[in-house]
């Protein structure tokens, strides 16, 4: 699986990049079909602290999207990986009654 890493409106350490590729690679273990990956967090201060992560996975057929906003990047990491693995799974029930 490719996975591509961004960060916009601030400069992620090395920790965080780490951290949120090892959490979108457990993924792999819920459905082998991941082609790509894509891994955008957004820091944005509209009226409070917004850490804002966002995780694309394309698998064959369609793509998967999870969007969390926390006032903590890794929670938001944590809560966006717990949504794509009920996609995933869902997905590949889909797949299996075909």
């Amino acid at each position: 699986m490719n996975v591509q890493f961004t960060a916009r409106h601030f400069k992620a350490h090395d920790g965080l990049k780490e951290y949120a590729l090892a959490q979108v690679s457990t993924l792999k273990k819920y459905y082998d079909g991941i082609v790509n990956g894509n891994i955008i967090l957004r820091f944005e201060k509209v009226k409070t602290s917004s850490k804002i992560a966002e995780i694309n996975l394309s698998v064959y057929g369609t793509n998967l999207v999870a969007i969390e906003t926390t006032d903590d990047f890794y929670k938001s990491i944590d809560s966006a990986v717990l949504k794509l693995e009920r996609q995933l799974l869902k997905y590949k029930d889909k797949r299996r009654q075909l």
